[in-house]
């Protein structure tokens, strides 16, 4: 996984995916958190971004999803369990099979490293009033962007 600790700051390289079902999003929580996240994991040296998040989602979900186009390129700093992270994260557009048991389950639990993540749906409406990181996704994932766009953000 790339991802690597300097001097008491923590780098990232994550690929999430956005999926979208009848006016609802995909999110995850850790079980230890209290917000929530897009799915998605870190990228491995080697490994093209639309395969981490393949891999990811078969790893967490035991589902196939189908890399459709990329939304955002986001260079997000933040803090998390008292370290200073800079991640660089790409954000793509993803679609499960139309027969996916995903779309009728809810919540559904997967595993990540042997620790419970939590997945459910929620109203694209309802995000703004969630604990949703990074932020910018409270008003950006109702109006997603038609072009690829660079986004550099901070969350305090």
């Amino acid at each position: 996984m790339i991802s690597f600790i300097n001097d008491g700051r923590q780098f990232n390289y994550r690929i999430v995916g956005i999926a979208l079902h009848d006016d609802h999003i995909l999110l995850q929580r850790a079980e230890h958190d209290t917000f929530w996240a897009l799915p998605g994991g870190r990228g491995e040296l080697l490994e093209s971004s639309p395969n981490t998040l393949r891999r990811e989602i078969a790893e967490e979900l035991g589902e196939t999803v189908a890399v459709e186009r990329l939304i955002w390129v986001v260079e997000n700093f933040f803090e998390y369990n008292q370290l200073a992270y800079h991640e660089l994260a790409l954000y793509y557009l993803i679609r499960f099979p139309a027969q996916s048991p995903l779309y009728r389950l809810d919540p559904v639990t997967g595993l990540e490293d042997g620790n419970p993540l939590y997945f459910r749906w929620f109203p694209l409406l309802a995000v703004e009033q969630l604990e949703v990181y990074p932020s910018f996704l409270r008003q950006g994932l109702r109006a997603l962007p038609a072009q690829i766009t660079h986004l550099i953000h901070y969350d305090e």
